[in-house]
């Protein structure tokens, strides 16, 4: 394929993913002007939820980017039965995971809906419910992603999205549920996108799998789901220990303009997501790419433009989504856009470390967490003061991936030698 008509391509399925990511966008917004029909303490609730269901996604999220490279790299017979043998383990493993965490769940029940102040135990259920299919969703999603599948990527998000809305919608309007019940409806929403991830996705998990040397899988794994649990992190707990140290309506004020502003880092994912699997295949392949590039470009185009617009627009659209005394909310929202964008820039390099099988960021970035969950147990005395501590650490994200990737580039940034892509891994250890 000629630079060019990869680079045409490269444009049309980012263009692509990112009208998925406008949509999903939207709908998965929309969600939040219910806020305007259930109390304040019923949103913190929901935003609680929320927070915990993208931290409980951490232990998968380096399952999608390892599904994706060994995906991506599985360029032959051989190296596909051994996908579907680390499918067929990992659907298996995640699932006991899952079950012994649920049991520990039901244990602990009652301190945990005393901490956060959860009102309805049905919400901690089908929350549980969501966290199973959360955790088999990278999976098939990573699958998808490897074939360079956009179409039922994108498919997949927006459906997820638009199930979750219109099961709100009904929960609300016209059964007067809470946050318990939007659960519900997001419980939906991962359902459909679980069902299209697992039909697409066929050929790989129905298939003969053939033994799967473990040790190297993991030795892959546990460092991706590090790295990018490092960024989940940062992107998404600080609700967790703001609906501990904050009034139940004021944590909803703080709740609706972190929503705004962590759309800045989603917006731009997509890009990110079709600009991974091509990382992967230029290295198993030895070839040379400009996709990194072209991807931070955008991606700080976006950013930009997502922050002035987060500046400009989002407090007429946050009085005019919620309810009036959700006003207080505005001087946040300048700050949750200072603070977001560092962020955004951070996961393109980020991804390129880790496709390229740069774990050596990998321990600088759990640091980076540990620093920052204790910064926000210290530092707390407003929510401008949270926001400060968010807008700091992201800073020293992006710098700390920003340096490996330069010290990368300095180099040379060769491929990953034999047994660091899973294409030379698998040509080495397959009989």
């Amino acid at each position: 394929m000629s630079h060019d008509s990869s680079k045409n391509k490269f444009f049309r399925q980012s263009g692509w993913m990112i009208f998925c990511t406008v949509v999903s966008g939207f709908a998965f917004y929309g969600v939040h002007p219910f806020a305007k029909k259930i109390p304040e303490s019923e949103y913190g609730i929901l935003g609680l939820i929320l927070a915990v269901l993208n931290c409980m996604s951490i232990p998968s999220l380096g399952l999608q980017m390892v599904f994706a490279q060994q995906t991506a790299a599985a360029v032959d017979d051989r190296h596909r039965r051994e996908l579907s043998g680390t499918a067929h383990g990992v659907l298996l493993g995640t699932f006991l995971i899952w079950l012994a965490a649920a049991v520990l769940v039901v244990v602990f029940r009652e301190p945990i809906l005393a901490h956060w102040k959860i009102s309805n135990s049905a919400a901690l259920w089908l929350m549980l419910l969501v966290g199973l299919l959360s955790m088999w969703l990278p999976v098939f999603n990573g699958i998808l992603q490897g074939q360079q599948n956009f179409l039922w990527v994108g498919w997949s998000s927006m459906l997820n999205s638009t199930g979750r809305l219109a099961a709100v919608a009904v929960v609300v309007l016209v059964f007067h549920g809470y946050a318990a019940g939007m659960t519900g409806g997001i419980l939906l929403g991962v359902l459909v996108s679980t069902v299209i991830g697992i039909t697409f996705s066929r050929e790989v998990w129905r298939g003969r799998g053939a033994p799967v040397p473990w040790k190297s899988w993991l030795a892959r794994v546990v460092p991706l789901t590090f790295g990018f649990g490092a960024f989940q992190f940062m992107f998404s707990a600080d609700p967790l220990f703001v609906k501990a140290w904050f009034d139940e309506t004021t944590t909803a004020y703080y709740i609706a303009a972190g929503t705004l502003g962590r759309a800045l880092v989603a917006f731009t994912g997509p890009v990110v997501n079709v600009m991974f699997p091509k990382v992967v295949r230029s290295v198993a392949l030895a070839e040379k790419t400009s996709v990194v590039g072209l991807t931070l470009i955008i991606t700080a185009v976006l950013a930009g433009l997502g922050a002035l617009g987060l500046s400009l627009v989002a407090p007429w659209l946050l009085v005019k989504v919620y309810k009036d005394t959700y006003v207080a909310a505005v001087p946040l929202l300048p700050w949750f856009a200072a603070g977001m964008a560092p962020l955004a820039l951070a996961n393109v390099l980020l991804n390129d470390l880790m496709a390229r099988s740069r774990f050596k960021v990998v321990p600088w970035l759990i640091v980076i967490v540990a620093g920052y969950a204790t910064a926000l147990n210290f530092h707390h005395a407003s929510f401008v003061a949270v926001i400060q501590v968010i807008g700091v650490f992201n800073l020293v994200f992006l710098a700390v991936v920003g340096l490996f990737a330069w010290i990368d580039a300095k180099t040379g940034a060769a491929p990953a030698p034999p047994g660091e892509n899973f294409l030379n891994r698998h040509r080495a250890v397959s009989p």
